[in-house]
């Protein structure tokens, strides 16, 4: 049996493993008592090596056992949870992790683990290695016997049935000297390659003897047709005790019963069950009662058992489909939407009612399609956000601060596009956080504060927007710093606001740390920010007061495909805008129109909101025919007034890319094609305010 077809969902399996294992043994250091989750760290680790051993990986096989003796002294109370015992277990999920990688990318490089298995074997060797040999033979010894047990009890009973033939290979075997026993083995109810621990126990037993029976057969045995008993018929010149020890030593193998098989009993056994047909009917079926569910009854639950449960689990199936076919299968439910757009255009030039009826069903149609899609593409936060709480205990331990991070919303989906995305940015944000944020912990004591500092990692949906916010308590961003900084590399701050003055961080190379480490880098973080949140359609804010901490608040668009806009006039061109950032639109009124600091403004319900002419920033021609409008609106914690040409409703829109050609025109984040079949540019509002 070939264990390759099993690797996609080894690989799978592992990583999975993996991050049950990081997050469990962070929860196990804040509360070392729990035995609970104890045992399941135990349980997991003891998974990964057996499927590791499964599928021939010798070396993450070998790593995983030396870290279960380490996890094995935490059980018996023998080692306390250290965090200098967790580091170098988490230095073990590391390796494992690239070792997972190298799998899956097809490398064949060895990753070194002698100095880690040197470090593991060292925490065991500092306790009391006298003691542990010796309750290590107590409980082999208490194994054996209960094994011996097992077998003196269960050898009254045979858990498969002989017939004559079976019994007439045992008699020639016998005569050349094979021990033939009856083992029953019975796997662990978490095995997950039930048919590949299967195959590696016959491979085992194969060396040393031969399989006459089995039950149930090879093919339910390849197919998982089975529950977690496997029964044999063993012939070998091994003994009994030699083959216990085989069996018990094969991971996720949860029992193993050994008896010997005595032909002339069970010969005299088959001339008895005759004689007694004949003369107690009755009794004997009391017999077959007893004897029947082990011997035939079985087999046919086996084959049953897996089809019943594999009829259960279609109601919940899932299917693994490659990301690029969904890319396809979203970019034609674009092009749909497009000419459904094109369509109900035709249908209102032309006034033909029974076309409009019809153009309604396909509208309806088209927008459950598009719903579905956009559904089938979103992904939790989760698979982001799970890899931030081992990070930040990390940072802790390398920068010597208390820090406690708190992470809220994880299950807020979000476009499978921008989730493979927003991973860097957030790594950056929440470096900073712990090395310029949260101060030292005697500076926050002579501060008044806590001496553990508190990094918040906060998501939750906001209409058609998704908002993620890293909030910490340090001692926020110094504006005067900032400004400093700025009139060096020659940035004016004159008229600028705080905020403003704050947000200009997110300039390329713009740092106030003086010193470069490992950490925090060399200033090219909060700009690579920016760009990478920037080309995905959002925006990010900084809010930050001294003393009390500083939040960072990403706004995203929850797609990038199909959004709603509103069309505007711009001088004689068509624009739209995402509905997503617009608040409301307002008349303009020349006499409303103000300036300070030489910048337009306009005072709308007590507030001052600055104006951007459209046209000016695009460099399109004026014009002065009609009414014009002023759109206000949002991004991320700034409010501005675009002042555009006319309004021409609002059209779902489906953003198409500008090329490699016009990939440099920041002003907009893309094209679409509507009903009149021109090409119309999307406003980026960001770019332009």
């Amino acid at each position: 049996m070939d264990t390759s077809q099993y690797l996609s969902m080894f690989l799978e399996e592992s990583m999975d493993n993996l991050q049950t294992l990081n997050e469990s043994l962070l929860e196990l250091e804040q509360e070392p008592d729990d035995i609970d989750k104890l045992n399941e760290i135990f349980r997991v680790a003891h998974t990964i090596k057996g499927m590791a051993a499964t599928m021939g990986y010798n070396n993450m096989a070998e790593l995983t056992h030396k870290m279960e003796d380490v996890l094995s002294e935490f059980r018996e109370g023998k080692l306390k949870v250290t965090q200098n015992v967790v580091t170098v277990l988490f230095k073990c999920l590391d390796t494992l992790e690239q070792m997972v990688n190298n799998i899956s990318e097809g490398i064949e490089d060895d990753v070194h683990i002698d100095e880690i298995i040197s470090g593991l074997e060292k925490i065991v060797k500092e306790e009391e290695d006298n003691g542990e040999v010796e309750e290590s033979k107590e409980a082999a010894e208490t194994v054996n016997e209960t094994h011996n047990n097992e077998s003196g009890e269960d050898s009254k009973e045979s858990f498969i049935e002989m017939n004559e033939y079976d019994v007439n290979i045992i008699r020639q075997a016998l005569d050349k000297g094979f021990n033939p026993y009856q083992i029953k083995v019975v796997l662990d109810e978490n095995t997950l390659l039930k048919s590949a621990r299967a195959f590696l126990i016959f491979k085992d037993l194969e060396e040393y003897g031969e399989i006459i029976k089995c039950i149930p057969s090879a093919d339910d045995l390849e197919n998982e047709n089975f529950d977690l008993d496997i029964s044999m018929i063993y012939l070998t010149h091994k003994t009994e005790e030699e083959i216990y020890n085989v069996l018990s030593n094969i991971s996720e193998v949860e029992e193993v019963i050994i008896d010997n098989v005595n032909v002339e009993e069970k010969m005299a056994s088959k001339v008895e069950e005759k004689s007694e047909e004949k003369q107690q009917p009755v009794v004997q079926k009391k017999e077959e009662k007893k004897i029947e569910p082990q011997v035939k009854v079985k087999p046919k639950e086996v084959e049953k058992k897996p089809e019943e449960r594999r009829t259960h689990k279609k109601v919940h199936q899932s299917v693994r489909v490659d990301l690029e076919r969904l890319d396809k299968f979203m970019n034609m439910v674009s092009e749909l939407v497009i000419h459904r757009t094109r369509l109900e255009q035709i249908s209102s030039n032309y006034k033909s009612t029974e076309l409009n009826e019809t153009l309604e069903q396909v509208a309806r149609t088209t927008s459950d399609l598009q719903d579905l899609v956009m559904k089938i593409r979103m992904l939790p936060l989760e698979t982001v956000f799970n890899r931030f709480p081992r990070m930040v205990r990390d940072l802790s331990v390398e920068l010597d601060k208390e820090i406690d991070f708190i992470v809220k919303g994880q299950d807020t989906e979000l476009d499978r596009t921008v989730i493979d995305e927003i991973g860097e940015p957030l790594i950056h944000l929440i470096r900073n956080a712990a090395d310029h944020g949260v101060e030292s912990k005697e500076e926050r004591i002579a501060k008044g504060k806590n001496s553990t500092g508190t990094i918040k990692l906060i998501a939750y949906q906001e209409g058609t927007k998704a908002i993620i916010k890293v909030e910490d308590d340090g001692g926020g961003i110094p504006v005067e710093k900032v400004r400093a900084k700025a009139e060096k590399v020659g940035i004016s701050t004159e008229g600028m606001s705080e905020a403003d003055i704050r947000n200009l961080i997110f300039a390329q190379g713009f740092s106030t740390n003086e010193q470069v480490t490992d950490i925090s880098g060399r200033g090219v973080g909060m700009d690579v920010v920016k760009t990478k949140i920037n080309s995905l359609g959002g925006t990010v804010d900084v809010v930050s007061e001294i003393d009390k901490g500083t939040t960072f608040i990403i706004t995203l668009p929850l797609t990038l495909q199909i959004i709603q806009a509103l069309l505007v006039k711009v001088g004689n061109e068509t624009m739209a805008i995402s509905l997503g950032y617009i608040d409301r639109v307002i008349d303009y009124k020349e006499e409303n129109v103000m300036k300070t600091n030489n910048k337009e403004v306009i005072i709308y319900n007590d507030n001052v909101i600055p104006l951007i002419r459209v046209y000016e920033k695009l460099d399109i021609e004026k014009v002065d025919n009609g009414k014009k409008y002023i759109v206000i609106v949002k991004v991320g914690e700034r409010t501005v007034g675009l002042l555009v040409d006319g309004l021409l409703g609002q059209q779902e829109t489906v953003i198409k890319s500008l090329g490699k050609t016009l990939k440099g025109l920041k002003e907009y984040i893309g094209a679409t094609i509507y009903g009149d079949g021109l090409v119309t540019l999307i406003l980026d509002v960001a770019a332009l305010i």
